[in-house]
Formats: C-alpha cells, sequence, structure tokens
C-alpha cells in the first residue's frame, strides 16, 4: 500500500516534526505506515524524543513491531527497555527481530531479563536472537554463561556459523585465544568472518607467528580473502616482525585483486617500516593514489623510528605543501625523529611551530617526546623543567622517560628519585624495577639491589625475560634470554662462542655494567652470551652467506654490550643486521650502526 500524496516538510527539529504531524493527523493520515515510520525515523535520533515517540505509538490505532523496532537500534539500553515495556502494556508481542535490536548494547542485568522474555516467547530456538545472545553475554564479558547457552541452549537448528563465530570472537575479545582456538577447530562450517576472529584474535593477544599459521591454514582452503583478513594477516607479520611473509601477504593481496584502501595501505606502509624496510614502505606509499592524513603520519613515524631525521621532516613539509594539515599524532611523529637523532633544536623549534601554527593543544604524549629529547641529550635540567611546567601532571610514562635517562647518563640521584615514584606508580612492570637496579647497582650499592628485587619478590613481579626473533628464509624462529630450546642447538652455542672469540680479537670488551648480580666478573661476562639476540645473531650467521641481511626483533631494549657486539659483527661476519628493539631500529653495517651509538 503506497502512502496517501502529501506536501513534506524538511524535518529537522521536534517543533517542524510536530508541524508535519498535525498536517498528518488533519489529512486522516498520521496512521498510515509510511508517514509513522517516518516519523518515528526522526525521534529515533535523539533519545530526546522518546516521550513524543511513545505517545505517538500509544495512540496509534494499529500498532505492530515494525513500528517499534527501528527505535530500539538507536536508544540506549536504559529508553530501549523503557520502551520495551511500553510495547509489552499495549499489549503488543515482539517479533524476532525485536530483541536482537535490544541485546548488543544491553548490561548484563537487562541481558539476562531480556534471556527470560525470549524463553518465554520461545524465540531461543530463532537463530538472531540466540546469536544476539551469545554476543550481549560476552560484550558484558560472561564467556561462562555464553558458553552455557552455546552447549546447552543451542540445537543442530539454530546453532549456524554465526553462532560459532560469535564464540571464537567473543573468546578471543575476552582473552581466552586457545579456548576459542578448540571452538574454531571444531566448527563444522568456516567462513570469512569466522578465519578473521581467530586470526584478529592471535594478532590481539600478541601471538602473531600463531596468526599466521591460521591465516596459511585459510589460504590452503582457497577461500578468496577479504579487506579485513589481509590486515589482520598484515598486522601480524608487523608484530612478528617478519618481512619475507609481510611480502608475501602483499603479493597475496595484489594476486587477490583485495582494494587496497587506506586503511590496508596504511597496515602496509607499517609493517614494512616496522620489518625494517623503509625503502619497501616508500614505494609503497609513493604508489597510493590519495593519501590521508593516517599515510602519512604513519610513513614519517616510520622514518623517525629508523632515526632518519632529515627526511622524516622533509615529508612532514611535503605533507604541508599538499595542504594536509597535521595533528597530534603527527606532532608525536616529527619530535620523535627529532629525539631519536639528537636534534634538540629542531625539537624545540617544531614543538612551537606546529603547536602555534596548527592550533594544536600538547598532551601528555607531547610533553614526554620533549623530555624523551632533553633526556637522551643530556640535559637533566630541561628536562626536569618540562615536568615542573607541564598544566598536568606527569603521567607513569614521561617519568618514565626522566627515569631512563638517569640511567643513561648516570645521574644516580635524581634517578634513583625518580625510579621509586615511578616503580610506585607503575608496580606491575618489571622493566621500572630492572632499570632502577642497574643504575644502583653500577654504583656498587648492591643492599640497595637487593631491596629492588625483594620489592619484586614481595609484589609477585618477575622479570621480563628478553625474547627475539630472526627470520631466515620465510621460516620465524624466536630465541629467549638465557635458555634455547632448538632443533640446533649444540650448533647455535657453538657458533655463538666462536662469534664472541673472533670479535674479541677485534676489540670486543664485555661491558658487564648492566648485570645485576653481585658476582666474579667472569661469571658476568658469561650470563651476557646468552642474550637472546645474540643467540638469534648466531643462528643468523649459520644460515646465511656474507653480504646478506640479518633482520632481529627483540621485546625490550638493546643492551650496551649488545650493541657494541652487534657492530664488531656486523664487521667480522660480513653481514648488515637490522635490529628492532623496543624503541627503534638499529641497521648494523661494517663495524658500525645507524644510530651512531645514539640511543
Amino acid at each position: 500500500m503506497s502512502a496517501p500524496s502529501v506536501t513534506p516538510i524538511p524535518i529537522t527539529t521536534i517543533y517542524e516534526l510536530k508541524q508535519h504531524h498535525s498536517q498528518l493527523v488533519r489529512l486522516g493520515l498520521a496512521s498510515h505506515p509510511a508517514h509513522a515510520r517516518r516519523l518515528l525515523a526522526f525521534l529515533a535520533r535523539d533519545p530526546a524524543g522518546l516521550p513524543y515517540a511513545a505517545r505517538l505509538l500509544a495512540h496509534h490505532p494499529d500498532p505492530h513491531p515494525a513500528l517499534f523496532n527501528p527505535l530500539f537500534a538507536s536508544l540506549p539500553p536504559r529508553h530501549a527497555a523503557a520502551l520495551l515495556s511500553l510495547m509489552l502494556s499495549l499489549p503488543l508481542r515482539p517479533d524476532h527481530f525485536t530483541l536482537p535490536r535490544i541485546l548488543p548494547a544491553a548490561p548484563l542485568p537487562l541481558a539476562v531479563q531480556l534471556h527470560a522474555l525470549l524463553l518465554k516467547l520461545n524465540f531461543h530456538s530463532h537463530a538472531h536472537s540466540f546469536n544476539a545472545l551469545l554476543a550481549a553475554y560476552h560484550a558484558n564479558g560472561r564467556a561462562d554463561l555464553a558458553f552455557r547457552l552455546f552447549v546447552g541452549g543451542g540445537s543442530s537448528a539454530v546453532l549456524d556459523v554465526v553462532s560459532w563465530t560469535t564464540m571464537v570472537g567473543g573468546l578471543c575479545r575476552l582473552g581466552h585465544v586457545d579456548d576459542a582456538r578448540e571452538l574454531f577447530d571444531g566448527m563444522p562450517e568456516r567462513n570469512l568472518i569466522s578465519w578473521n576472529a581467530m586470526i584478529s584474535g592471535y594478532v590481539k593477544a600478541g601471538r602473531f607467528l600463531d596468526a599466521l599459521e591460521v591465516f596459511d591454514q585459510m589460504r590452503v582452503t582457497g577461500l578468496e580473502g577479504n579487506g579485513f583478513v589481509a590486515a589482520s594477516a598484515v598486522v601480524a607479520c608487523t608484530g612478528a616482525g617478519a618481512l619475507a611473509r609481510g611480502r608475501e601477504v602483499h603479493r597475496w593481496v595484489e594476486q587477490s585483486g583485495i582494494q587496497m584502501d587506506e586503511k590496508l595501505a596504511t597496515a602496509v606502509v607499517d609493517m614494512y617500516c616496522k620489518c625494517g624496510s623503509v625503502e619497501e614502505a616508500w614505494r609503497v606509499f609513493q604508489g597510493l593514489p590519495t593519501k590521508g592524513l593516517t599515510s602519512w603520519n604513519c610513513m614519517i613515524g616510520g622514518l623517525a623510528v629508523h632515526g632518519r631525521c632529515k627526511e622524516a621532516i622533509e615529508l612532514f613539509h611535503q605533507m604541508e605543501r599538499e595542504d594536509v594539515a597535521p595533528d597530534d599524532v603527527t606532532l608525536v611523529n616529527v619530535l620523535t625523529a627529532c629525539a631519536h637523532t639528537g636534534n634538540v633544536s629542531g625539537g624545540r623549534h617544531y614543538f612551537d611551530y606546529i603547536v602555534q601554527r596548527y592550533g594544536i593543544e600538547p598532551k601528555m604524549e607531547h610533553y614526554g617526546c620533549m623530555v624523551d629529547l632533553f633526556g637522551r641529550a643530556g640535559l637533566l635540567d630541561e628536562a626536569k623543567k618540562v615536568i615542573d611546567d607541564m598544566p598536568m601532571e606527569p603521567d607513569i610514562g614521561v617519568l618514565g622517560a626522566l627515569f631512563g635517562a638517569c640511567k643513561i647518563h648516570r645521574d644516580l640521584d635524581l634517578g634513583e628519585a625518580i625510579g621509586w615514584r615511578v616503580i610506585e606508580l607503575d608496580p606491575q612492570n618489571s622493566g621500572r624495577y630492572v632499570l632502577l637496579a642497574n643504575l644502583l647497582a653500577s654504583a656498587g650499592r648492591w643492599g640497595d639491589v637487593a631491596r629492588v628485587r625483594q620489592l619484586m619478590d614481595e609484589r609477585n613481579v618477575s622479570k621480563e625475560a628478553g625474547r627475539s626473533v630472526i627470520e631466515i628464509d620465510s621460516e620465524v624462529c624466536e630465541f629467549q634470554c638465557g635458555t634455547l630450546r632448538h632443533p640446533e642447538e649444540k650448533e647455535i652455542f657453538a657458533m655463538a662462542k666462536d662469534m664472541m672469540r673472533k670479535i674479541g680479537l677485534e676489540g670486543y670488551a664485555p661491558d658487564t655494567s648492566d648485570v645485576l648480580h653481585d658476582v666474579a666478573e667472569e661469571a658476568k661476562e658469561a650470563s651476557l652470551l646468552y642474550h637472546s639476540e645474540k643467540l638469534a645473531i648466531a643462528f643468523g650467521l649459520l644460515r646465511t652467506r656474507p653480504g646478506d641481511t640479518m633482520r632481529v626483533t627483540k621485546n625490550l631494549r638493546v643492551c650496551g654490550d649488545c650493541h657494541e657486539a652487534t657492530k664488531l659483527i656486523s664487521r667480522v661476519f660480513e653481514r648488515e643486521i637490522v635490529v628492532r628493539d623496543r624503541n627503534r631500529f638499529h641497521h648494523f653495517r661494517d663495524g658500525a650502526c645507524s644510530c651512531n651509538d645514539y640511543w
């Protein structure tokens, strides 16, 4: 039945809506479904229109769920519950599409009430309602209730690929990735959303190699991917530091005809930057037909962490010339570029310039960048002045930047004062304790070092183990500090010892200043051999030839001893070694590092 003709009045306010409603009432058309839906669609945009919508529905001569349903999805849970009460009081029975519109945002008490209503209305056997209830329990962090419903409440007729995928995705979001994987492996049917739920779940949990394993399984099935799966796989390569795998995924995207939108393109640029190949990142960036702010920021940030300050600044100015206004992320990236190269004057200039010209209000992270800039350069008084003059209380990131600078420049008094404060602000971060202990150990204050370690024990804080990942011929291997579980364990240890012996002949002297234990120097030197990046490099030397490039990703900051050793290894064994640590990239070549020993 088509709507009777009436001259529409543009509706932008409640006042105009009432005028239009009055005209419809005079013409006897207010109850026509098409006109009623138009009025309700406008009222659904704002909870303030709910009372008027409720009166309109209450006086409708033939109310039905199709009039109510569009309102539910747009209302906050409290208002949606009130509207549902009105609907039930008319009385009007909800249909299969009513409750699924309320459940996604429902808090737990409301979700439980709606569950009871579903049972009462016999809708629990309807797949759409059942799946919405599963999602609601997961959204409220109740994986146990979702699982109980999934196992006991579902039938073969109800459980579909959406049900299984909802469970997998919900468990992943709550951090239960192993349980999610068990369900995923038992799925009778999978679609692209299912595969992406598991891949992205592993990515969010930091289990990048597992994510790539699932991605490989998906490709074996012959299922065509999409942009979401591609982005998840690219991010997994980024996290694993797996450049060769990243290239494979990039080729797969191009060959599959997946549209390279800005989000995916930025992920690819970020992957190449963070896997150590700025040149490939630059080629992808340059080939983008249109560059959004996110793409510019990603490329500037990539150049920054590789210590290529001049190029990062030049790209920033190119961005300005193309009339792309920077944002607070751009400011962080430009300041980071200056900090990683000791460009103090540049950092001062661009902080003032970008803030004043573009009206960006400095945030905590910008002050943290300035503290880092001054701190790395040894200007600890200026770094402290930035903190004192900040318009807000410094957070752990800002204080941590000053604390790290005190460790680098051996300022024991300021470092100790800041260190204890940082530990109290971030009591479960093992790195803070280790940094303070290292600072105290450098002064020979072993009693205070023991005090720090005792505090860690009392708070059940364990030191984060150093882990390094190396990719050789598309094979990704992980090594952990102090331990080695690998089929070639004997060969790797033998190579590590030979590696250290040969660089010793070139002048290498172990730097034991960061070794915590008050033990004999010989024992300290032995412990340095088992640092994860040395084991990874030794493995790389077994698998590569002179002239090859090795790429290592480490979860912690490179220590001074490993930095010096890697410089000599690059020269003695004729390899380029690219190391990505927690803060930046180091490109070791012919006995030198791209950071110029400034990191």
